[in-house]
């Protein structure tokens, strides 16, 4: 795997993201993945996202990592003493790793010379994970105008409820919207970095905004109220080491049924009956109706909950061409 950034495509100017330093000092503390060079001496912390022993045509076992950091990825290989070298580490700690940074078909790899794993805590090891390149303080400020701009009292208090809940606004601040991916589903990736739930949440809201004004029929607080909760469960669906996985309850629910479970547990005496149905039917179905995708058998209640559906497939899709490098 060649080198490759993992931040997003912030317009300029925006702050980007910051290499991590090692948790245990030494000289190679300020080195990050999208410092390297042809020819660097590697010496530096990273997390490893991937590791395989694999065989070279002459039968020897080689070892191949991939190494991550917050500025972006890259491919690394220990051709010498390859089984000694992974019986120090597992995907998932972070390692220290020396080496050798070289180019190869154009694209920056590290032949690994000694890689072990080294001691951090949860919080320490999220530090090297993709962050969005947005200023979190300001999507926050946009979320909480957003939230603002709802006048039915009962989504309103429904709004003001969660938004006072400071154990999910942490999560709606550290959340991706998808795990990081190399494989068969990465056409599905998108904001998949620490700060992406917030980003691609407000994205959508404001294009709810922008579409009521264009279809006034449209229920307004309806759409910006399901645009705002819509991804909610996914403050509770990842846990964060040295690299992002799922959490027993996202594993097993899922983020639309956590999602409606907080809109529950939250939900105030003002809001009606037939409104919190509303709300819910659009988080329920903003994947889509009741057929699989493309089959042409989604049903929607509601032009609202259709309209929902589109938005967030459209940031997911633009966002996720971007971060996959299309038009580039």
């Amino acid at each position: 795997m060649s080198t490759k950034s993992s931040t997003t495509s912030a317009p300029a100017g925006e702050p980007g993201a910051t290499g991590a330093s090692a948790p245990d000092g030494g000289a190679g503390d300020a080195q990050t993945i999208a410092t390297l060079r042809d020819g660097d001496l590697v010496e530096a912390v990273f997390a490893c996202a991937r590791k395989e022993r694999l065989l070279a045509r002459s039968g020897a076992p080689y070892l191949t990592v991939e190494l991550r950091d917050q500025t972006g990825s890259v491919t690394g290989r220990a051709f010498d003493d390859a089984d000694l070298l992974a019986g120090r580490f597992e995907r998932g700690d972070l390692v220290r790793v020396r080496g050798r940074a070289k180019s190869f078909r154009g694209d920056i790899q590290v032949t690994v010379e000694q890689i072990a794993r080294v001691d951090a805590g949860d919080e320490e090891a999220a530090r090297f994970l993709p962050v969005s390149r947005r200023d979190l303080d300001e999507l926050e400020g946009f979320l909480e105008h957003l939230a603002r701009e709802v006048y039915d009292p009962g989504y309103k208090a429904l709004l003001d409820r969660l938004l006072a809940d400071r154990e999910l606004r942490a999560g709606l601040r550290r959340a991706p919207c998808s795990l990081p991916s190399s494989g068969p589903a990465r056409s599905s990736v998108h904001h998949a970095f620490l700060g992406g739930l917030l980003e691609h949440t407000v994205a959508v809201a404001m294009m709810a905004v922008e579409l009521c004004a264009v279809h006034p029929r449209l229920d307004r607080d309806l759409l910006l109220c399901a645009a705002l909760v819509h991804d909610l469960g996914k403050a509770r669906e990842y846990a964060y080491g040295a690299e992002i996985t799922r959490t027993e309850e996202g594993r097993m629910l899922g983020h639309v049924e956590l999602g409606l479970r907080l809109i529950a547990a939250h939900a105030p005496p003002a809001l009606a009956a037939e409104r919190r149905l509303a709300l819910e039917h659009c988080v329920l179905t903003h994947h889509g109706g009741d057929g699989p995708a493309g089959a042409g058998t989604q049903r929607f209640a509601s032009a609202e909950a259709l309209a929902l559906q589109r938005l967030n497939a459209l940031d997911a899709g633009v966002k996720g061409a971007f971060e996959q490098g299309l038009g580039r």
